[in-house]
């Protein structure tokens, strides 16, 4: 049991490392970067981040970003739950193979979705809006999100569907006062893979928008120009990054662990 849990110990400790690694070189300025190797910051300095909040450009892509993805989580959720439904429920001609077809949608490249994409919003009006983002995100999520809830589903008894009818329940009083309070840690897990996806996600976000709605995930070559890699401000920029995630992970970390132990994941 011992060597169990020090093994774990010498796990996180390893998967810690380039968190730690980035924390601390964002505390850094970029003469101590390049001129020694150092575990602990001689002198911690604020001027990376104090550079980064100071840049309306990087302010408002971070906003942009969470605005797309927030919303993305929103359409995701919403659309997933009932597909999830019909899937676990009810076997029709052909279920299977739709089902395997959502999931073929997700392993595909998001590259081969980029002109169509461009010609249909151009034409909708929904190039560089968030909603366009959002939308674009659905078509890799929504399928991850059904097949993460169809397993929590099929795992619930049809006969409490069939109990709550003969007790007089609707169907819209059944789903939202029963079977939604059994599916959470499903919702909690699914939402959480929709959010990282979309927050990381950058060939789509950076082909369908220009300025309106700008990722916070383009904006992190900040530190990139003429005079070299100011590698501080990109760390401080990835540290603010990792933080939505970390902060998702915190809120609905319960569901998180009855989702992975319980669903399909």
């Amino acid at each position: 049991m011992k060597k169990r849990y020090l093994g774990l110990a010498v796990y996180f400790v390893i998967l810690f490392i380039p968190i730690y690694w980035m924390v601390v070189t964002s505390l850094k300025t970029d003469q101590e970067i390049l001129s020694e190797f150092t575990l602990i910051p001689s002198e911690v300095t604020f001027e990376n981040y104090a550079e980064i909040f100071s840049s309306e450009v990087w302010r408002s892509s971070f906003v942009n970003s969470l605005m797309y993805v927030l919303l993305n989580v929103l359409i995701t959720v919403a659309v997933a739950v009932p597909g999830a439904y019909a899937f676990s429920r009810w076997t029709f001609r052909g279920s299977h193979h739709l089902f395997f077809w959502l999931l073929t949608n997700r392993m595909a490249p998001a590259a081969a979705f980029i002109v169509p994409f461009i010609e249909v919003y151009s034409a909708l009006g929904l190039f560089d809006t968030h909603l366009g983002v959002a939308l674009a995100h659905c078509l890799f999520n929504i399928p991850l999100a059904i097949w993460i809830l169809e397993g929590f589903m099929s795992g619930i008894p049809r006969e409490i569907d069939e109990t709550a009818y003969i007790d007089g329940y609707s169907f819209p009083r059944f789903f939202g006062k029963i079977f939604l309070p059994l599916i959470g840690p499903g919702i909690g897990v699914a939402a959480f893979f929709c959010f990282t996806f979309s927050w990381v996600e950058l060939i789509l976000a950076k082909s369908l928008t220009v300025t309106n709605a700008k990722p916070v995930v383009v904006t992190l070559t900040v530190g990139i120009g003429a005079e070299g890699v100011r590698w501080g401000l990109l760390a401080a920029a990835g540290v603010l990054t990792v933080i939505p995630g970390a902060i998702a992970v915190f809120f609905i970390r319960k569901y998180m662990a009855k989702g992975f132990a319980l669903g399909r994941v």
